[in-house]
């Protein structure tokens, strides 16, 4: 067989491997990943890598060796799922770095992370003064999550005894120019419903609109694909007529 044949056939075995073991896996491994699932994605990535390009070998290893470690990282989640103390053993637990105010050096420093690094995640979660913060936690995933002082923390309606509405998830009913049909029929709503609202904002032809979505009051936000904009704010420092160069 041709070799860039081959590779192109191992490549596609490889990429549809990877994307089934993804699917797999569930969105945990993307949305929490730990140091393990890191370790893991890098083993995983580096087999299909294989797969792919080294035609020396038989595919069948690699496919096997895929196979045992997608096997071991759903036993792993599944152990961890309905054994508590498994999950915080094989996938770390919260630890605390600000205590009332005060950085925590021990637990710093058995994590090997340093101040700058608390700083820097701090600054990201909008918080740029130590003395703003009551408790600060790295979570297993190396996320930090922060909790700030009272008295530092933004108002809100319930602070102020004022009550507020039920807003609920908008649902979406034109994406790219195609009908959402699911989302009308939650909604009770019908497809020449939805075409006279359409028409009633000018729009006469669903490859006109980009978005649409309707949210918990039944108001429908509207967003076409020709936007007529007055003026187009440009954040970039490019004067009129520059080509980028």
């Amino acid at each position: 067989m041709n070799p860039f044949l081959e590779i192109l056939l191992r490549a596609v075995g490889a990429f549809m491997g990877v994307l089934f073991i993804t699917r797999l896996v569930g969105k945990s491994q993307v949305g929490q990943l730990t140091i393990s699932d890191y370790v893991n994605g890098i083993v995983i990535g580096s087999i299909a890598a294989c797969l792919a390009t080294d035609i020396k070998e038989n595919p069948w290893y690699y496919v096997f060796g895929l196979a045992v470690f997608a096997s071991l990282t759903i036993l792993v989640q599944y152990v961890s799922l309905i054994y508590r103390p498994a999950r915080k053993f094989l996938l770390d637990e919260p630890t605390v770095v600000v205590h009332n105010g005060c950085i925590l050096e021990r637990n710093m420093a058995r994590m090997r992370y340093n101040v700058d690094d608390l700083m820097s995640q701090l600054r990201e979660k909008g918080y740029f003064n130590l003395a703003d913060v009551e408790f600060a936690i790295v979570e297993p995933n190396g996320a930090l999550s922060v909790l700030p002082k009272s008295q530092k923390r933004p108002v809100t309606p319930e602070d102020l005894g004022i009550p507020t509405k039920y807003e609920g998830v908008p649902s979406e009913l034109i994406v790219d120019g195609q009908i959402i049909y699911q989302n009308l029929v939650q909604n009770n709503l019908t497809e020449e419903w939805l075409l006279k609202e359409l028409e009633k904002q000018g729009v006469k032809s669903l490859k006109e609109v980009l978005y649409a979505s309707l949210d918990s009051e039944g108001r429908l936000y509207l967003d076409k694909r020709q936007d007529k904009l007055e003026h187009l704010t440009d954040v970039t420092d490019k004067l009129p007529g520059q080509n980028g160069q």
